[in-house]
């Protein structure tokens, strides 16, 4: 796969990049603020190399889910206005992905311009199942340009024309955030150093069974905490009241817990409450104890304090999911508490972007504690799970 330098190497100065980056960042409803703004800030050392070596960049990415047509709520302009403010520089707009706008913009940008196009996920084609629908739209977006780099690790994942199929069409390297983001999980996948600890959290266990079975052979400890441990929790024969639970997941956590033994950790004491409500009265119940009438919304203090000796000794230490409803400060002491162990390991400590990411951010911590915070949580987990990622296959042609 070749990389950034490799292209830089050969010089870019006057040449027309075209860079599909990961700028899809929460907003605000009501105000469409940028609330998160870490992966528009994780763009821009390719993005400056590139700017520095006078390239001419025509930026592409994606916001939300539009159903493949122009949508204002999902419009890239708060994103453009704050990329322009981190640069420096103004970063305008086409009004289009591909079209009359886009096509005249890029042609007369200027060395070390940037232009940003507008969603691509408003082209159906983006996302189409189609290979011909998304060829179409890839040989448009690759006439906007003479080579393509890819720094959306967030989007490898999908088979979608801006990310594999223009690949096709041009010249091809790894940008920066995608060449740290192989390093760091090549290293949790390749001999990792040990003791080696995973801390999965969210809603579902069917959201990360996979994962589980490729990473239980690998892990010394799994660390379980979230809405998903209530079903290894049931299926210790535990009463989990009214909290989340995947019946037909019993079985197989069951297994799970038969076959990693002791390796596997679940919480001691859950925060409840009888509603989901910022304003509800909580109780803290031993894990065995949860009242039939209440919800765990978090794992407990004690449980933290389980979690943090755990991860105390480790030298790799892997973190993907919050531990309760970490949005409602009743219920984000748990995820604060294994945010800060986490961030307190001495060796490789990778947060897995997604709700992990966010929490960091969201909760105020230093995210200069964690050695690696991933920009992206669904390829991330994928890569462990030993899955082809297309948008990666495709850069190593």
């Amino acid at each position: 796969m070749r990389s950034l330098d490799d292209l830089l190497a050969e010089g870019v100065s006057g040449r027309r990049v075209f860079l599909r980056a990961d700028l899809n960042v929460p907003l605000d409803k009501t105000t469409r603020a940028i609330t998160d703004d870490g992966r528009i800030r994780a763009s821009l050392p390719t993005l400056q190399a590139l700017r520095d070596a006078g390239a001419r960049v025509v930026v592409a990415a994606h916001l939300g889910r539009p159903k493949g047509a122009p949508d204002p709520q999902y419009s890239l302009a708060p994103v453009a206005a704050r990329l322009g403010e981190l640069l420096g520089v103004e970063v305008p707009l086409a009004t289009d992905v591909a079209g009359e706008d886009a096509t005249t913009r890029a042609a007369g940008l200027a060395d070390g311009d940037v232009l940003l196009l507008e969603n691509v996920r408003f082209e159906a084609a983006e996302t189409s199942k189609d290979d011909a629908e998304r060829g179409e739209l890839a040989d448009r977006l690759a006439a906007l340009a003479d080579v393509y780099v890819d720094d959306a690790f967030g989007a490898v994942h999908r088979k979608h024309a801006s990310v594999y199929d223009i690949a096709l069409r041009l010249p091809h390297v790894a940008g920066r955030l995608v060449a740290r983001e192989l390093d760091v999980l090549r290293r949790l996948t390749s001999d990792p150093e040990r003791p080696y600890a995973v801390v999965l959290g969210g809603s579902k266990v069917s959201d990360k069974l996979a994962v589980i079975e490729a990473l239980l052979p690998k892990v010394d400890t799994l660390l379980v905490g979230g809405g998903m441990c209530f079903t290894f929790l049931k299926a210790q024969g535990h009463e989990v009241g009214r909290s989340l639970l995947e019946a037909d997941q019993v079985d197989t956590c069951k297994r799970l817990l038969d076959e990693a033994g002791r390796r596997i950790v679940l919480p001691v004491d859950v925060v409840c409450a009888p509603e989901f409500s910022a304003d509800a009265p909580t109780t803290t119940v031993d894990a065995d104890q949860i009242p039939a009438d209440q919800l765990g919304l978090d794992i407990g203090p004690r449980s933290v304090e389980l979690f943090a000796r755990e991860l105390a000794g480790s030298l790799t230490v892997f973190w993907n999911g919050p531990m309760g409803v970490f949005e409602l400060a009743p219920f984000a002491a748990g995820t604060r508490g294994v945010a800060e162990a986490v961030g307190q390991v001495e060796g490789l400590s990778v947060v897995g972007g997604g709700d992990s990411a966010a929490a960091v951010r969201q909760l105020g911590l230093d995210e200069s504690a964690f050695k690696h915070i991933s920009t992206g949580g669904g390829a991330s987990l994928e890569y462990l799970e030993g899955r082809e990622l297309p948008g990666l296959t495709v850069l190593e042609g």
